[in-house]
């Protein structure tokens, strides 16, 4: 994980929004390697194993040790994104460096194609399939049911096949700019509220945030 990423985070218990803390272990770079981050208001603690980084379980002080939980996923059943990294770059409308790309899902494998394509941007993997490894410029974070993200940070937002339900559907809203976009890698799904649809088709919805 980007040590800068750290500010962008949230804890996934449902109280207020609060920064952070982070102990640092291993570190390559600005990467993160291991460590451990914490909630000042509810006092969990998140393990960063081989710098994914862990919200899935239970946290210290409901099983003990935060350092012992991995954060692994399996491969996906989905296949690989048939949609190209030149077309989303175009339905994402983005230009220039600077800010984040949240990647939901089966949408984490665009992120070295994206690289490519929009330099300066640093991209943030939620529940990657387990083939996909962190870099320098994708962070991985593990999460059940949300984006540990705070509100209103991303520059855009990918769905994957494979998260589009409607409780990911609004999270990918939450965590998007005002006047930015999500595209979800489905055409047939429930626009979320707040999100106003811009196109869909050849199996891709495109909202803008309002």
């Amino acid at each position: 994980m980007h040590i800068e990423l750290t500010e962008m985070l949230r804890c996934p218990e449902p109280h207020g929004e609060a920064f952070l803390v982070m102990s640092t272990g291993e570190m390559h770079g600005r990467m993160v390697r291991s460590g451990i981050l914490g909630c000042p208001i509810c006092r969990r603690e998140f393990p960063i194993v081989k710098g994914i980084v862990n919200f899935a379980g239970k946290g210290k002080g409901k099983t003990g040790n935060a350092a012992d939980e991995v954060a692994t996923l399996p491969v996906s059943p989905f296949p690989f994104p048939a949609v190209d990294s030149e077309t989303l770059q175009a339905l994402l409308d983005l230009s220039g460096p600077g800010g984040y790309v949240v990647l939901v899902g089966a949408a984490a494998r665009h992120a070295v194609g994206l690289a490519g394509l929009m330099g300066g941007i640093h991209f943030i993997g939620i529940n990657a399939p387990g083939d996909v490894e962190e870099l320098p410029v994708l962070s991985l974070l593990v999460c059940e049911g949300m984006i540990p993200l705070r509100q209103t940070i991303a520059r855009g937002v990918v769905v994957g096949s494979d998260r589009l339900g409607p409780d990911w559907l609004a999270e990918a809203r939450r965590v998007v700019l005002p006047g930015r976009r999500v595209v979800i890698e489905g055409e047939d799904v429930p626009v979320p509220v707040g999100l106003t649809r811009l196109a869909a088709g050849e199996g891709l919805f495109v909202g803008e945030r309002r």
